[in-house]
């Protein structure tokens, strides 16, 4: 079977902490809007697909997915593996490509260098269940520019495994992260850790120091990668305090 690389990511207005990050507006554009903007730059994927929830408040989301002209798929807002496996179903996803949608700093380079490893390694034979560069212990990237390349297949065991109340359901990949003995994963590490820097949103602080960036190097090159961001942070070190605070949520 050939392979089918499409994105799936994840986004709801219910966030806990900061309620509607996704819609919030910078730069022209909503959070979910840079996402997208960067994601269609990404040359290793078919297509992008929105999974967000059938919660009323949600069609919002589905609203601003449609100005950019990329799919929604509507499913459980706890199950959330359901969820993926719905949109990649009706996409004919394989490999699957989870993002989140509080990530709009994402390298689309790193996103394509993980779906590149992937296939390498099933052309090659020797398949891996999961390629990605957030593995908890294994994380050298800055968070926010997390990606997870699962095979469709393994998603699936995890499915067929857990129960419809799961917790892990929520989290989508951690039922695989809690069996490694049963499933294959390869890391993408960076030389220099890196995973002290915080560029996801989920707080006001976050926020905050997303939208200096991006009001600081959108405007001249909406294109901007990571080592741009890296370059800016060198050049303003008094950014790294608006957020250096926020400690990330544990499941």
């Amino acid at each position: 079977m050939s392979a089918r690389p499409g994105v799936v990511i994840q986004a709801r207005t219910g966030s806990t902490r900061l309620p509607g990050k996704v819609l919030l507006r910078v730069q022209g554009d909503t959070l979910l809007g840079h996402l997208l903007q960067r994601l269609a730059r990404c040359a290793s994927v078919h297509e992008v697909v929105v999974a967000t929830t059938t919660r009323p408040e949600d069609e919002a989301v589905v609203a601003e997915a449609s100005r950019h002209s990329v799919p929604a798929f509507r499913g459980s807002e706890q199950d959330v593996l359901s969820r993926y496996l719905g949109a990649a179903r009706q996409h004919g996803f394989d490999p699957v490509v989870r993002v989140t949608s509080d990530c709009p700093l994402l390298d689309p380079a790193v996103v394509d260098e993980a779906v590149s490893l992937f296939l390498k390694r099933r052309a090659l034979g020797a398949g891996v269940d999961v390629v990605t560069n957030g593995r908890p212990g294994r994380r050298s990237y800055p968070r926010g520019l997390d990606v997870e390349v699962a095979a469709l297949a393994a998603l699936e065991t995890a499915d067929a495994r857990m129960g419809p109340d799961a917790p892990e359901r929520e989290h989508v990949t951690q039922y695989l992260y809690r069996h490694p003995d049963e499933f294959r994963f390869e890391d993408l590490v960076l030389p220099l850790d890196l995973s002290f820097l915080r560029w996801t949103v989920d707080t006001e602080a976050d926020f905050a120091l997303i939208r200096e960036v991006l009001d600081e190097l959108y405007p001249r090159n909406p294109g901007f990668d990571m080592r741009d961001v890296l370059a800016l942070l060198g050049r303003r070190p008094e950014l790294l305090a608006l957020n250096a605070h926020i400690r990330q949520k544990t499941t």
